[in-house]
């Protein structure tokens, strides 16, 4: 038992954090749809978060270390990026992704990224990764040459939109 009375497990302490609807969809969000502001996380949510909800998660995400805030002046938009704790959920999300598929109810359009992800396994949750370290943190992909896994995820996405 630590001294804050809480058990120390390693699940609940990752429940903790993630362990609520909204705070895995805003993840979801901002990993799988780049949706790096307030009003994009916003207007994008297929679930339709409320603006307070969405607000107390950010802030809630950004003091837990799995986003990080730009400070931006009065009126502008504030950017949120993943950190490396956040981009290593992914294959926890690919997971979650791949469950849901085979135990609950989904639809063509929403399911196509979960099934890409199953399909790619753990060498395409690296490449995503190795994107999103790019894209949010700066660091460039080991091999620029090779085709992006957020292209696959995009391309596969607008195909099952495209067949209705």
């Amino acid at each position: 038992m630590r001294d804050d009375g809480r058990s120390g497990c390693p699940i609940n302490a990752t429940i903790e954090v993630i362990g609520d609807r909204w705070t895995l969809l805003v993840l979801r969000d901002v990993m799988f749809g780049n949706r790096r502001h307030f009003r994009e996380l916003l207007a994008g949510s297929e679930e339709g978060i409320a603006s307070n909800i969405l607000s107390d998660r950010l802030k809630r995400l950004v003091a837990a270390g799995l986003l990080s805030r730009e400070d931006v002046g009065r009126g502008q938009k504030a950017e949120y990026r993943l950190t490396e704790a956040a981009i290593q959920l992914v294959p926890i999300m690919a997971q979650l992704g791949a469950w849901g598929l085979r135990h609950r109810p989904t639809t063509k359009r929403l399911r196509v990224r979960a099934e890409l992800l199953e399909e790619g396994g753990s060498e395409l949750w690296a490449d995503f990764m190795d994107e999103l370290r790019e894209s949010h943190l700066g660091i460039p992909r080991p091999d620029p040459t090779r085709p992006t896994a957020a292209d696959q995820l995009a391309q596969a996405y607008a195909n099952a939109v495209a067949e209705g």
